[in-house]
């Protein structure tokens, strides 16, 4: 797989945990990035400075960077003063945009000083915020006010859209087009996947492309969003969100934890998604393929700012690019 044109999608932690060990295992990975958060740090460089954000973008040149000290300098967040929240590697990306006049090169100047191996790649150059519609005329608008509610009507019946339109950058065509494996990380589905895939484009990118397409299934379900939804019901709204049936294999978690850590979670409202019985897989056009995910939860920093809805669960990413290889070599190999 070292040779592999890998490209992932998504945005925030789900995306860097992967990303992270990953890199250690391929020499050729892009990432393209969810574009419409306006949240914490970023959501007020964004109101105050009339910037793209930055924060996913950040988390991603972080993950891929060859440069320990800058790795820790772009994690550093004030936790006094004006700048309290804000995470230096924000603030540098925000600089570098006005400075250069275009957010694409802050992020290609920043990958040299940070040393990336990979591309990152926005999404979208457009300002965007997410938008999710219901048949009856609810609207919510805004990542961070979608990423906090509780969903009063089911979330499946709504029209994840952005606004306004946005176009796929030229950049993540291309990577789509060249690459060997596409790999859908877990996040958020309505706030870190949704908005990358409601990109006008992203469908016929992802149809044309001949890459295996595989989906890293979130360990647990989201409180008052996800609640009770199951592995096939993952890979049901993402496929909703493109457009097209067009996953080809499914890595999900089937360890269950401990009634200790079973309890942490629940603290947080957070569930292990259920498994499908084996007759859902086997009629599912995917291959599911299931191992023992667990990771440990992360503690939260104290100067962050960010809603307390973003979870801290994680998988144990070592295991999940094992599991990725162990695809990949299986697929190129039949």
């Amino acid at each position: 797989m070292r040779d592999a044109n890998i490209v992932v999608i998504g945005g925030g932690t789900g995306s860097f945990t992967l990303l992270d060990e990953l890199k250690d295992y391929n020499d050729h990975i892009s990432v393209i990035v969810c574009m419409s958060d306006d949240g914490g740090s970023t959501g007020v460089l964004r109101d105050e400075l009339g910037v793209l954000p930055p924060g996913d973008v950040r988390q991603c040149l972080v993950a891929l960077s060859r440069n320990p000290k800058m790795r820790d300098l772009f994690n550093y967040r004030f936790d006094v003063g004006t700048l309290k929240g804000h995470s230096f590697g924000n603030i540098f990306l925000t600089a570098l945009e006005k400075t250069t006049g275009s957010f694409a090169d802050a992020v290609v100047e920043a990958s040299n000083v940070l040393r990336v191996e990979g591309r990152v790649i926005p999404a979208t150059l457009d300002n965007v915020r997410l938008k999710m519609t219901w048949p009856d005329g609810q609207c919510v608008e805004g990542e961070k006010d979608i990423d906090s509610m509780h969903f009063s009507q089911d979330p499946r019946q709504s029209l994840i859209s952005l606004s306004p339109k946005a176009k796929l950058n030229e950049h993540a065509i291309i990577a789509i087009s060249n690459a060997d494996m596409i790999i859908f990380a877990p996040g958020d589905l309505y706030t870190s996947l949704a908005p990358v895939l409601a990109v006008d484009g992203m469908k016929y990118a992802l149809e044309d492309s001949r890459a295996l397409k595989v989906y890293v299934s979130n360990l647990v379900t989201k409180q008052g969003q996800t609640d009770g939804l199951t592995v096939d019901g993952h890979v049901k709204e993402i496929e909703r969100f493109i457009g097209a049936p067009i996953i080809d294999t499914v890595i999900y978690n089937k360890r269950i934890p401990s009634e200790e850590l079973a309890a942490r979670y629940a603290s947080e409202g957070s569930y292990i998604v259920p498994i499908d019985s084996e007759d859902i897989f086997r009629m599912a056009h995917y291959e599911a393929v299931g191992a023992d995910l667990l990771g440990g939860i992360e503690t939260k920093e104290k100067a962050d700012i960010l809603p307390v809805t973003r979870s801290y669960i994680r998988h144990d990413a070592s295991k999940v690019v094992k599991l990725i290889k162990e695809v990949y070599t299986k697929n190129s190999n039949d």
